[in-house]
C-alpha cells in the first residue's frame, strides 16, 4: 500500500499549458503516474500532451474522472484554484506554487473547514515538492529515480532535504512507502501530525522519518501524536540548528518568532517525547537504517 496516490490515482495538473506545468506533467507522466488531463480556463476542449484540456475542474472530474489535482497557478490565482478544487470534489491537492499570500491561505482554510471531514479535500502545500509513492505514481517536482518502493514513509517541510534521505535510503537498500512534502509556507494544507496519521495507518509503512525545521510548533505536536497514538518509530531530523533568532531562513514559514521554535528546543522537546533523532543531514539515513535493525 501507500498513501494518499497509488498507481490507479487519476491526476489532473492546475495550470496544465503553462511552461511549467507542462514540463511537470511530462516528468510525472513520464514515471507513470494516470495524469488524466489538466486544466487551463479558455482552453477547454483543445488537447495538450495527448490528454484533453479542461476549462474547470468539475469538468475534469465529471469527464475524466480525477481525484487528484496538482497547481501549478500564479501565486495570485493559486488559492481560487485550490478552493476550486475542493469545490468540484478532487480528494487530494498539491499545492506546487510559492508565494501565494498569507491571508489567500488563510481563506483556503477556512473554506476547507466548510465541508465534513470525511469529505474535506486533503491539502499539501503550498510551496511544496509534492507527494511520491515509489513505483507507483508521482504528484509532485522530485527526481522520481532517487526513490526506491519501501517501507520507509518521509514526511518534511523541505523538498531538498527530502530527496536527500530518499537517496541515502537507496544507497544502504531501503525504500520508501511515500514521500510526502507538507511544505514550507506559515500556513500549509497538512501538518506533520496529520501525515503521520496517514503513515500510522499504513500497513506497509514500518518507520516514519519526519523532516523539520526551525519556526513553528508543528514538528512538537507531532512528537506528541506519535508518543500517544503511534506503534511505529519516528525518526525526525531538524534544520537549522545555528539560525539566528528573528532571521527568515530559506522557507516563509522557517523563522524563530516564539519560545521553542529553535532548531535545539525541537530537538530536546522531540528527544523527551521518546522520537530519534538524526544528528546531521548526512545521518538521516543511517539512523533509519539503525531503527529498522532494531525492529528485524
Amino acid at each position: 500500500m501507500a498513501i494518499l496516490i497509488n498507481e490507479n490515482t487519476r491526476i489532473i495538473v492546475q495550470g496544465f499549458t503553462g511552461k511549467i506545468g507542462t514540463f511537470h506533467a511530462q516528468d510525472m507522466i513520464n514515471y507513470g503516474a494516470k495524469v488524466v488531463g489538466g486544466v487551463t480556463p479558455g482552453k477547454g476542449g483543445q488537447a495538450h500532451l495527448g490528454l484533453p484540456v479542461f476549462n474547470t475542474v468539475k469538468q475534469a472530474v465529471d469527464q475524466a474522472g480525477a481525484e487528484a489535482s496538482i497547481v501549478f497557478v500564479p501565486p495570485a490565482f493559486a488559492a481560487d484554484s485550490i478552493m476550486e478544487a475542493a469545490d468540484a470534489g478532487i480528494k487530494y491537492c498539491v499545492a506546487i506554487t510559492d508565494g501565494i499570500p498569507t491571508q489567500d491561505m488563510m481563506k483556503v482554510k477556512n473554506f476547507l473547514r466548510r465541508f465534513p471531514e470525511d469529505e474535506r479535500m486533503i491539502l499539501t502545500g503550498p510551496n511544496c515538492a509534492g507527494t511520491i509513492s515509489p513505483g507507483r505514481s508521482m504528484l509532485g517536482i522530485m527526481p522520481g529515480h532517487i526513490y526506491m518502493p519501501g517501507n520507509v514513509g518521509i514526511v518534511g517541510r523541505s523538498g531538498t532535504l527530502g530527496y536527500e534521505a530518499a537517496d541515502q535510503l537507496k544507497r544502504l537498500g531501503i525504500g520508501v512507502s511515500t514521500s510526502v512534502g507538507i511544505g514550507g509556507d506559515p500556513i500549509n494544507g497538512s501538518s506533520h501530525r496529520d501525515i503521520l496519521e496517514h503513515f500510522e495507518q499504513d500497513p506497509e509503512t514500518k518507520v516514519v522519518l519526519m523532516i523539520g525545521e526551525i519556526g513553528g510548533p508543528q514538528e512538537v505536536e507531532a512528537g506528541m501524536f506519535a508518543k500517544e497514538h503511534m506503534a511505529k518509530p519516528l525518526v525526525s531530523y531538524i534544520a537549522g540548528l545555528t539560525a539566528p533568532e528573528g532571521r527568515r531562513m530559506g522557507h516563509a514559514g522557517a523563522i524563530i518568532s516564539a519560545a521553542g521554535e529553535s532548531a535545539a528546543e525541537k530537538v530536546a522537546m522531540l528527544k523527551d517525547l521518546g522520537v530519534t533523532i538524526a544528528p546531521t543531514p548526512s545521518a538521516m539515513g543511517e539512523t533509519v537504517a539503525a531503527v529498522l535493525a532494531k525492529l528485524a
